[in-house]
């Protein structure tokens, strides 16, 4: 068995979802699924802030081997635009 298809297989069940409301991270474990399989286009879909987090993550490894000058203010600017990605993203799932 595959990575892919046992990720696809063993899905974290959301709480949320379960009684009945949308949560702001509803996609994600799909999102990476396709991100994995090269389905870029349907990662973006079903999570949009997935490629942001993903430039948030590796930047973050780089900050913290290399400290950089101004990473702090790098970093600080990469979760507010993922926070509104996501914030946005989930007003309009409500809509």
């Amino acid at each position: 068995m595959g990575l892919i298809a046992f990720l696809e297989e063993n899905l974290l069940s959301c709480q949320w979802k379960n009684i009945g409301i949308e949560c702001m991270g509803c996609g994600f474990q799909r999102s990476v699924i396709f991100l994995m399989e090269g389905e870029f286009l349907n990662a973006f879909k079903t999570y949009p802030a997935i490629f942001t987090l993903i430039l948030m993550m590796v930047f973050l490894g780089f900050h913290l081997k290399f400290n950089f000058a101004k990473g702090h203010k790098v970093l600080l600017w990469l979760f507010l635009i993922n926070l509104s990605i996501i914030l946005v993203n989930y007003i309009l799932k409500l809509i």
